[in-house]
């Protein structure tokens, strides 16, 4: 969909939400656009970018947002949305309709202190970069809650649920990652030269948040693979005391088994004619499990 004209205090905003193969051809007709530019903002296995044409003074954003494929079960993705300045016009593209994106575009227009394209453009990426915080908070509380689960008995539901934070965190920390690599450098491209101090400045606040959630998602990272770890050991050492507890049971039971097959055999035995017989084997297992399990419990084997 390609939206009607906005502008930025004198400057054409084109923004578009997942357009169709009719949409790029209007782009490519009607602005101008080529092909290859409409394709590769377009792609959403793309990473974040930076690129300047020279030869048509083109500047190209590509950036990662995140996108919820399960908000409720924390099960996060990320998707790249571009910005392009093509011959003075703005144009955005959020293929995958990304919310977050549509939020951080709407709030930097309404921005009263965005004078600027620049200026919108950075502030749609503080926007951005922020939106990742309240996942991060999110993923705090449900960590908090499986880390009190380790003092109780976890479920499979609970693994799962850890499973998902730990393949959000993998998706967003990258993305954070690689996002703050680019606004690390945005100042050094084309972008950044002969920045004013209000630009300057935006580059700072921009660069911050970025730093900021990076450390929110290295902390959660850290103590989420921590959990992980954890419950694993536990796991592991409960296996280990039922194959335990299994183990001692089957030797006890295979006493009792042997002395009585021992004595059921159709041949003469020692004692097998008193009266009271089966009460001398019932001994005698009783006598060879007791004398077992002390022998067990002195080798430390319990």
């Amino acid at each position: 969909m390609i939206k009607p004209e906005k502008t930025i205090n004198g400057t054409k905003w084109i923004e578009t939400i997942q357009i169709n193969a009719e949409e790029r051809a209007t782009l490519e007709d009607q602005y101008g656009i080529d092909e290859d530019i409409i394709e590769y903002v377009t792609d959403n296995d793309e990473s974040t970018n930076y690129v300047y044409d020279i030869n048509e003074d083109d500047q190209l954003f590509i950036f990662l947002a995140p996108y919820a494929l399960d908000k409720d079960a924390l099960r996060y993705i990320t998707q790249p949305f571009g910005m392009l300045l093509h011959k003075g016009v703005l144009f955005t593209f959020n293929q995958s309709g990304i919310p977050e994106v549509n939020t951080a575009l709407y709030s930097a227009l309404d921005n009263p202190e965005v004078k600027s394209v620049d200026a919108f453009i950075l502030e749609t990426l503080i926007t951005v970069v922020v939106s990742f915080i309240p996942i991060s908070r999110a993923i705090t509380k449900k960590r908090n809650y499986l880390d009190k689960m380790l003092n109780r008995k976890t479920k499979n539901s609970d693994l799962v649920s850890l499973s998902y934070l730990q393949q959000t965190l993998t998706f967003l920390s990258s993305a954070v990652q690689t996002n703050l690599s680019e606004l690390d450098r945005l100042p050094k491209t084309h972008f950044g030269v002969g920045a004013d101090q209000d630009k300057i400045d935006l580059f700072e606040d921009v660069q911050i948040e970025g730093e900021q959630v990076q450390r929110m998602f290295e902390i959660e990272t850290q103590v989420v693979d921590r959990i992980d770890h954890t419950l694993n050991s536990l796991a592991n050492n409960n296996l280990n005391d039922t194959m335990k507890f299994l183990t001692i049971w089957s030797l006890t039971m295979a006493v009792p088994t042997i002395i009585s097959g021992f004595y059921g055999m159709n041949v003469k035995l020692p004692l097998a004619g008193m009266q009271y017989a089966w009460m001398l084997t019932l001994g005698i297992s009783v006598a060879l499990i007791v004398a077992m399990l002390i022998m067990l419990k002195f080798w430390r084997k319990m």
